[in-house]
Protein backbone atom coordinates (compact mmCIF):
# COMPACT_ATOMS: atom_id res chain seq x y z
CA UNK A 1 0.00 0.00 0.00
CA UNK A 2 1.18 3.50 -0.79
CA UNK A 3 0.03 6.54 1.20
CA UNK A 4 0.15 10.05 -0.21
CA UNK A 5 1.17 12.73 2.28
CA UNK A 6 0.09 16.26 1.44
CA UNK A 7 3.16 18.38 0.72
CA UNK A 8 1.80 21.07 3.07
CA UNK A 9 1.62 18.66 6.04
CA UNK A 10 3.72 20.22 8.82
CA UNK A 11 4.48 17.12 10.93
CA UNK A 12 3.92 14.07 8.70
CA UNK A 13 3.71 10.53 9.98
CA UNK A 14 6.65 8.37 8.92
CA UNK A 15 4.76 5.05 8.96
CA UNK A 16 8.00 3.35 10.06
CA UNK A 17 7.32 -0.29 10.84
CA UNK A 18 4.15 -0.37 8.75
CA UNK A 19 3.82 -2.28 5.49
CA UNK A 20 3.46 0.73 3.24
CA UNK A 21 5.41 3.35 1.37
CA UNK A 22 4.76 7.07 1.17
CA UNK A 23 4.99 9.78 -1.43
CA UNK A 24 4.46 13.52 -1.24
CA UNK A 25 1.68 15.11 -3.25
CA UNK A 26 -0.93 17.84 -3.28
CA UNK A 27 -4.23 16.52 -1.98
CA UNK A 28 -7.75 17.78 -2.65
CA UNK A 29 -8.42 17.78 1.09
CA UNK A 30 -6.85 16.26 4.19
CA UNK A 31 -3.26 15.40 5.01
CA UNK A 32 -3.20 11.75 3.89
CA UNK A 33 -4.84 9.75 1.11
CA UNK A 34 -4.24 6.95 -1.37
CA UNK A 35 -2.79 7.49 -4.87
CA UNK A 36 -5.55 8.28 -7.35
CA UNK A 37 -8.22 8.07 -4.65
CA UNK A 38 -7.91 11.48 -3.01
CA UNK A 39 -11.42 12.39 -4.21
CA UNK A 40 -12.77 9.32 -2.38
CA UNK A 41 -10.87 8.99 0.91
CA UNK A 42 -8.70 11.15 3.16
CA UNK A 43 -7.51 11.63 6.72
CA UNK A 44 -6.85 14.98 8.36
CA UNK A 45 -4.34 14.87 11.25
CA UNK A 46 -4.65 17.27 14.17
CA UNK A 47 -2.68 17.81 17.34
CA UNK A 48 -4.95 18.85 20.20
CA UNK A 49 -3.76 22.48 20.08
CA UNK A 50 -4.15 22.62 16.29
CA UNK A 51 -7.66 21.20 16.62
CA UNK A 52 -8.63 23.80 19.21
CA UNK A 53 -7.21 26.51 16.94
CA UNK A 54 -9.64 25.27 14.28
CA UNK A 55 -12.58 25.96 16.57
CA UNK A 56 -12.06 29.71 16.96
CA UNK A 57 -11.99 32.77 14.69
CA UNK A 58 -10.48 32.47 11.20
CA UNK A 59 -9.24 28.95 11.93
CA UNK A 60 -12.84 27.83 12.26
CA UNK A 61 -13.84 29.22 8.85
CA UNK A 62 -10.89 27.50 7.13
CA UNK A 63 -11.59 24.21 8.93
CA UNK A 64 -15.29 24.31 8.03
CA UNK A 65 -14.37 24.87 4.37
CA UNK A 66 -12.17 21.78 4.58
CA UNK A 67 -14.94 19.76 6.20
CA UNK A 68 -17.32 20.93 3.46
CA UNK A 69 -14.90 19.63 0.78
CA UNK A 70 -14.44 16.40 2.73
CA UNK A 71 -18.19 15.81 3.02
CA UNK A 72 -18.16 14.86 -0.67
CA UNK A 73 -15.72 11.99 -0.09
CA UNK A 74 -16.78 8.39 0.50
CA UNK A 75 -14.77 8.25 3.72
CA UNK A 76 -13.11 10.99 5.71
CA UNK A 77 -11.72 11.07 9.23
CA UNK A 78 -10.11 13.67 11.43
CA UNK A 79 -7.60 11.82 13.59
CA UNK A 80 -6.69 13.66 16.78
CA UNK A 81 -3.39 13.09 18.58
CA UNK A 82 -5.14 13.29 21.96
CA UNK A 83 -7.92 11.62 23.88
CA UNK A 84 -11.48 12.82 24.30
CA UNK A 85 -10.69 13.19 28.00
CA UNK A 86 -7.76 15.53 27.20
CA UNK A 87 -10.28 17.92 25.67
CA UNK A 88 -12.95 17.33 28.32
CA UNK A 89 -10.41 18.15 31.04
CA UNK A 90 -9.03 21.21 29.23
CA UNK A 91 -5.55 19.75 28.57
CA UNK A 92 -4.72 22.20 25.80
CA UNK A 93 -3.43 25.77 25.41
CA UNK A 94 -6.59 27.48 24.13
CA UNK A 95 -8.82 29.53 26.42
CA UNK A 96 -11.86 27.86 24.88
CA UNK A 97 -13.95 26.09 27.52
CA UNK A 98 -13.95 22.28 27.25
CA UNK A 99 -17.74 22.09 26.96
CA UNK A 100 -17.76 24.59 24.08
CA UNK A 101 -14.94 22.71 22.31
CA UNK A 102 -16.69 19.35 22.64
CA UNK A 103 -20.01 20.79 21.47
CA UNK A 104 -18.32 22.26 18.37
CA UNK A 105 -16.72 18.90 17.60
CA UNK A 106 -20.04 17.07 17.94
CA UNK A 107 -21.74 19.66 15.73
CA UNK A 108 -19.03 19.25 13.07
CA UNK A 109 -19.43 15.48 13.09
CA UNK A 110 -23.17 15.76 12.56
CA UNK A 111 -23.10 18.70 10.11
CA UNK A 112 -20.32 17.35 7.88
CA UNK A 113 -20.68 13.61 8.41
CA UNK A 114 -17.03 13.44 9.45
CA UNK A 115 -15.60 10.92 11.89
CA UNK A 116 -13.42 12.44 14.61
CA UNK A 117 -11.13 9.78 16.04
CA UNK A 118 -9.48 10.57 19.36
CA UNK A 119 -6.46 8.31 19.05
CA UNK A 120 -4.84 9.17 22.38
CA UNK A 121 -1.46 10.22 21.06
CA UNK A 122 0.62 10.54 17.90
CA UNK A 123 1.46 6.82 17.72
CA UNK A 124 -2.22 5.94 18.02
CA UNK A 125 -3.11 8.46 15.31
CA UNK A 126 -0.51 7.01 12.97
CA UNK A 127 -1.76 3.47 13.67
CA UNK A 128 -5.36 4.52 12.98
CA UNK A 129 -4.42 6.28 9.73
CA UNK A 130 -2.58 3.24 8.38
CA UNK A 131 -5.38 0.88 9.43
CA UNK A 132 -8.08 3.18 8.02
CA UNK A 133 -6.46 3.16 4.57
CA UNK A 134 -5.71 -0.56 4.71
CA UNK A 135 -9.37 -1.38 5.49
CA UNK A 136 -10.68 1.18 3.00
CA UNK A 137 -8.52 -0.26 0.23
CA UNK A 138 -9.73 -3.81 0.98
CA UNK A 139 -13.36 -2.68 0.76
CA UNK A 140 -12.74 -0.54 -2.33
CA UNK A 141 -11.12 -3.50 -4.11
CA UNK A 142 -14.33 -5.49 -3.58
CA UNK A 143 -16.42 -2.62 -4.96
CA UNK A 144 -14.25 -1.28 -7.74
CA UNK A 145 -12.10 -4.33 -8.51
CA UNK A 146 -10.73 -3.93 -12.03
CA UNK A 147 -10.53 -0.13 -11.84
CA UNK A 148 -8.30 -0.25 -8.77
CA UNK A 149 -6.11 -3.00 -10.18
CA UNK A 150 -5.53 -0.87 -13.29
CA UNK A 151 -4.68 2.14 -11.06
CA UNK A 152 -2.30 0.13 -8.86
CA UNK A 153 -0.45 -1.20 -11.90
CA UNK A 154 0.17 2.32 -13.23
Amino acid sequence: MKIVIDSREQAPFEFAGYECSTEAGTLYTGDYSLPGLDRLVAVERKSVDDLLGCLVNAGRDRFERELTRASGLERFAVVVEASYQDIARGRYRSRMKPHAALQSLVAFQVRYNAAFVFAGDRAGAEYFTHSFFHKYLAEARKRYGAILKHNEAA
